[in-house]
């Protein structure tokens, strides 16, 4: 199935999820779509039927509140069953507004607090590398969340332990909550400053699907230093009132803009 089809329908399903509960954070989860279904359409190794493989390959979503876009690819993946959809921060639902690794420890990590996820992700990657084993460790960043100090002591970490099994990825969308990153607080140039701490740095579109992939394909062939691929995305991609807009980093959508987004997605995939 081509990766194109698939985001398309993991977008309809993470906007459907996030309509639903009246909550959410549509902007951020569209604008990361292309990259992770890329990730487990594709690239990454990993057994549906068993989360706790020791030689998966390891994805964490430090910005963990785009998790509609992951449990919408749970959902493809057979994962999630239909009707748990309807159950996105619902009590006792395994759909949280954050990702709970008690209840869907295929999700990894149990983000939310920003800052923490390339921490994670750099015990784990130096766990594989002390154990001789091959698997890769993707952690996907938010440009805003990279304001948080302990992203940077990360990144020493990582360089210093050589952990050429760790790819990060930075979702480059220029918007957090309050407005754009670079009136917020400035990160460019965010790949020179990797670039300091030691990181092989790779620049894509983060929609373009073959450049998202040669850029897992390089940073898998760096040796002896972390990859750091800068993802340059759209806020709210896939839905044209929605994109570069800040309004939709935690604003669900109403009735009315549902049935747009839903139309300009191409139709009703959810049944």
């Amino acid at each position: 199935m081509e990766l194109e089809e698939i985001s398309r329908r993991v977008r309809y399903n993470t906007l459907y999820m996030i309509t639903k509960a009246g909550s959410g954070h549509p902007g951020g989860s569209l604008s990361a779509i292309d990259i992770m279904v890329t990730l487990y359409f594709k690239v990454m190794r990993y057994k549906v039927e068993d989360p706790f493989w020791e030689d998966r390959d390891r994805f964490v979503l430090s910005k963990g509140h785009a998790c509609p876009a992951l449990y919408a690819i749970f959902y493809e993946l057979g994962i999630i069953k239909r009707e748990e959809l309807d159950t996105l921060r619902k009590p006792g639902s395994r759909l949280q507004g954050h990702p709970d690794i008690k209840r869907l420890p295929w999700a990894e990590f149990s983000s939310g607090s920003l800052g923490q996820g390339l921490s994670f992700g750099v015990g784990v990657a130096l766990s594989g590398k002390i154990d001789r084993k091959d698997y890769y460790t993707f952690v996907m960043l938010g440009d805003g969340e990279s304001q948080e100090g302990q992203v940077w002591e990360a990144a020493m970490s990582a360089r210093k332990f050589k952990l050429d099994h760790l790819i990060g990825i930075t979702d480059r969308n220029r918007l957090q909550i309050d407005g754009g990153t670079e009136s917020i607080m400035p990160i460019d140039p965010i790949a020179d400053k990797w670039r300091a701490f030691g990181w092989n740095v790779i620049e894509i579109d983060g929609h373009n699907f073959s450049e998202i992939t040669g850029a897992i394909e390089k940073a898998k062939v760096t040796s002896e230093s972390p990859t750091m691929i800068i993802a340059h995305t759209v806020k709210g991609k896939g839905v044209s009132f929605m994109e570069n807009v800040v309004d939709f980093h935690g604003k669900a959508p109403t009735a009315q803009e549902w049935e747009k987004a839903r139309v300009e997605l191409g139709g009703d995939y959810y049944e």
